[in-house]
Parts: C-alpha cells; sequence; structure tokens
C-alpha cells in the first residue's frame, strides 16, 4: 500500500487577523494545523506501508524578507523570515517522524509554488541534511515543475498548479513518461495552488486539487474565496488504485474553537 498526505499550500508565514478576514492565522497556528492533522491522519494509515509526504507547493507565504509575490504585490506576513524557516523546516521533521512511526519507508517531495519559488527548494536540501543517514527516508531533490511516480499499476503526478492547466496535465503525463504511462491503470494528478477543491476525470487521468489548513488573508476574503479547510490521507493498492482515503478537516485540532478562529467574541 501507498499513502499519499497531499498538502495543499500550507503558507507558512502568513498573518490574517479574523475582523477582517474571517478567522486568525499565524506561524504558531499554522505549526499546530498542520501538526496535528498529520498526527491525526498517521493514526488511521496502514502499518508498514509506503507513506508519501507530498507537499503541494507554497510551504512558505513569503520567499524572502521582502514579503511580496513574484509579481510585487505585498503580502500580510508574520514574522521574520528567518523565523518562518525555522518553524516550517519544524514543522516538517515533526511530520516526517511521525510518519516513520507507521511507514516502513517515507518519500518527500516539495513542489515549488509561486509564493515560494526559492525557499521551497532551499527546504528541500535542508531535509535531505537532516535525514541523510536515515535510509528509510528519501528526500526527492528534482527542481522540475512536474514531478512523478509510479506504484506497481499506479501513477501519480503532481506540481503547483499556477503553470499548467489541468485540463493539458493527461497529455504533459503521457508526453514525459510514456513508458509509466502505458505501464499503469491509474493515473492521478494531485495539484495545489487554487486552495479549493476540485476534482474532474479527463481521458486517462484524474486530476484532484487540495484544499489547504490556512485561513484566507485579507485580500481572498474581500475576493470572496469561502472554501472550506482541511488535509487528507489517500491509499493507493498497488493492483486496484485508491481504495480509501482519510480526512482532518481545521475544525477536528485539539485546539479550541477561539484559537483557531472559528469562533469569536467581539
Amino acid at each position: 500500500l501507498l499513502c499519499v498526505y497531499p498538502w495543499g499550500d500550507p503558507h507558512f508565514g502568513m498573518y490574517a487577523w479574523w475582523q477582517d478576514a474571517g478567522a486568525d492565522f499565524d506561524l504558531d497556528i499554522a505549526e499546530r494545523l498542520t501538526n496535528g492533522a498529520v498526527d491525526r491522519l498517521v493514526t488511521a494509515a496502514p502499518e508498514g506501508s509506503t507513506g508519501l509526504l507530498l507537499n503541494l507547493g507554497d510551504m512558505f507565504h513569503a520567499d524572502n524578507q521582502g514579503n511580496k509575490t513574484q509579481s510585487g504585490h505585498q503580502l500580510d506576513v508574520d514574522g521574520r523570515w528567518s523565523k518562518v524557516q525555522r518553524v516550517g523546516l519544524n514543522s516538517m521533521i515533526h511530520c516526517i517522524r511521525r510518519m516513520l512511526e507507521k511507514h516502513s519507508k517515507v518519500i518527500v517531495k516539495i513542489n515549488k509554488g509561486n509564493h515560494d519559488g526559492h525557499s521551497s527548494y532551499a527546504l528541500s536540501l535542508m531535509l535531505s541534511c537532516y535525514f541523510h543517514n536515515e535510509p528509510r527516508v528519501h528526500v526527492d531533490l528534482s527542481p522540475a515543475v512536474c514531478w512523478y511516480y509510479s506504484f506497481g499499476k499506479v501513477f501519480i503526478g503532481s506540481t503547483h498548479g499556477d503553470e499548467i492547466k489541468g485540463r493539458d496535465m493527461g497529455a504533459v503525463m503521457a508526453a514525459d513518461r510514456p513508458q509509466a504511462w502505458g505501464a499503469s491503470a491509474y493515473r492521478y494528478w494531485y495539484v495545489g495552488h487554487v486552495h479549493h477543491k476540485d476534482v474532474k476525470e479527463y481521458p486517462g487521468v484524474i486530476v484532484e486539487y487540495f484544499r489547504t489548513l490556512a485561513a484566507r488573508d485579507a485580500w481572498h476574503q474581500g475576493q470572496g474565496y469561502r472554501a472550506g479547510r482541511d488535509m487528507q490521507l489517500i491509499v493507493h493498492h498497488r493492483e486496484y488504485g485508491e481504495i480509501e482515503r482519510h480526512r482532518c478537516d481545521v475544525g477536528m485540532m485539539d485546539e479550541s474553537a477561539e484559537v483557531l478562529g472559528l469562533v469569536k467574541v467581539a
């Protein structure tokens, strides 16, 4: 069995204030939610299976101390960039260690996002160095926009989602990996970027966009975005493809509703 943990856009370092964004979010909340979700999902994972921690991009809200997007828009950021990097690294280490308690092998892939094109790769390098003496952990260091993984008859592609449209992903997968495409019976793309759930089946492949645990910032709140927040665990059988999945909603964390920003008293 293969257990995939798709992380939809964690946005460590983002700051949101409930009065203009609908919910509080900061560095501490990001760490608690991410660690708590993985802790819960690992308990549901089959013993001895392979674990794939699949970070779908935008692990960090900002790529440097400038606190701006690549296009120059100002971002609401909590804390110094060096602190955000440290907390993000510690959270990833915590989650990988938790996965090692249940899985015989852990594969780690961090996609680069449009918010963290440089710092995401630096995070991959840090994790590779940290776990270099742990033979059960493999951190993939490919800088390519598209990443692929074969598991029996299962073939998975992953990308952040800001550069390739969902309708084109099947053709891109077949062109990039024709042998793996032909040898597989169950093909999936796991994608982030849009922060909401969207699943569509194209000829030969299913393209799924995942939610984030992060709250909305003030800009997205003003634009009318209202998607739910969760993290999922997807279990694949090497012969039959997806056989089960588990979902951890943001409201299931062992934090009070007030801490999560779900309930506020003016």
